[in-house]
C-alpha cells in the first residue's frame, strides 16, 4: 500500500512540472561575418576573448567560429604564447 502512494506521488510531481524550453541562440564565425576582422598574433586583446581565464583555447563548439578560423586562431594564439604575449596557464594564488 505505502508503494502505490509513493508512485502516484511521483507521477502528479511529474505532471505539475512543465518542460523547459531552451532557446539556443545561433552560432556564427566573427571573422565571417565582418571582414574588418583580422587574426593576428600580435593583436593579443582580441586573442584573449578566444582563451579561458586559466589560458586554455575556448573549442570551436563553444565559440562557434567556422574550421577555417579556428585553425587560424589557434595557431596565432600558440605564436602569442611563444612570444610571451599571452600566457600558457594562468596560476590563481
Amino acid at each position: 500500500m505505502t508503494t502505490e502512494t509513493t508512485t502516484t506521488a511521483k507521477t502528479t510531481k511529474q505532471a505539475q512540472k512543465a518542460p523547459k524550453k531552451y532557446f539556443h541562440r545561433r552560432k556564427f564565425c566573427r571573422f565571417c561575418s565582418d571582414s574588418n576582422l583580422k587574426i593576428d598574433y600580435k593583436d593579443f586583446h582580441t586573442l584573449r576573448e578566444f582563451t579561458t581565464e586559466r589560458g586554455k583555447i575556448i573549442p570551436r563548439r563553444i565559440m562557434g567560429t567556422c574550421s577555417k578560423h579556428q585553425r587560424e586562431l589557434t595557431q596565432a594564439i600558440k605564436r602569442a604564447r611563444i612570444l610571451a604575449l599571452l600566457p600558457f596557464v594562468v596560476t590563481e594564488g
